[in-house]
């Protein structure tokens, strides 16, 4: 399945780099992490990981394959 996480601002390529698995783009002074996620349980290790580095998660969705 695919996922788009919406984050509030800009996320620096140090942050980027803390998602190899995610492309990313930024719209709106939003950035959006995109990619493939296998289950649920990377999709939880995901949002872990931006809860983590103090990332406000605007929205979470699965994207159209």
């Amino acid at each position: 399945m695919r996922y788009e996480i919406r984050v509030d601002g800009e996320l620096t390529e140090t942050l980027a780099k803390a998602f190899p698995e995610l492309d990313h783009v930024v719209v709106s002074g939003h950035t959006i992490l995109f990619g493939r996620v296998l289950d649920e349980t990377q999709l939880y290790g995901l949002l872990a990981r931006c809860q983590s580095l103090g990332l406000r998660v605007l929205e979470m969705r699965q994207a159209p394959q």
